[in-house]
């Protein structure tokens, strides 16, 4: 096995801080989050209270994300709706994950049901992290529709001096 370059390295060090970045903005938010039904349920149904904490906890994360872990310009009501879509997915995952345990074994206990649980969680975290980074809040090229690199002005000068330099 070889070691990874230097040009790797600082290729990584972004995401793994992009990554930390979106953990603790999304744990804060969860954290604050569980607080919230929690105060509201005292005052209104447990489930009307988790919808709108729900609902409003997915715009703030969202905001975060967009300022702190990914530090977008992208902005509107098409990014909430698209972030939207990802809890909604990871909502199906972690909870597919849940019934197919409660299908295999109808009576688990306590631990081996937070087990599949947290992981399913952290599944559709890292999930949600990758689909986030590159479908909601990557730079796109308007032009191309594609996904621009940081680093595409400098290989953009690269390609024309190549192109020059062959001509």
């Amino acid at each position: 096995m070889t070691a990874p370059t230097r040009r790797q390295t600082r290729a990584i060090r972004p995401l793994v801080a992009a990554f930390v970045r979106f953990v603790v903005c999304g744990g804060g938010v969860g954290l604050a989050s569980s607080a919230a039904v929690v105060l509201l349920s005292a005052r209104i149904p447990m489930a009307v209270a988790n919808a709108l904490v729900t609902v409003v906890s997915t715009v703030v994360a969202t905001e975060l994300h967009r300022r702190i872990s990914f530090q977008s310009e992208r902005k509107g009501w098409g990014v909430h709706l698209r972030s939207g879509v990802t809890v909604a997915v990871s909502y199906a995952f972690t909870t597919g994950a849940l019934l197919c345990l409660f299908a295999v074994r109808p009576d688990p206990s306590p631990l081996i049901a937070q087990t599949v649980y947290l992981s399913a969680s952290a599944l559709a975290g890292v999930g949600r992290f990758v689909l986030l980074r590159v479908v909601v809040f990557g730079n796109r090229d308007r032009g191309r529709g594609r996904v621009r690199n940081r680093n595409a002005s400098h290989e953009d000068a690269l390609n024309k001096t190549s192109v020059a330099m062959a001509v």
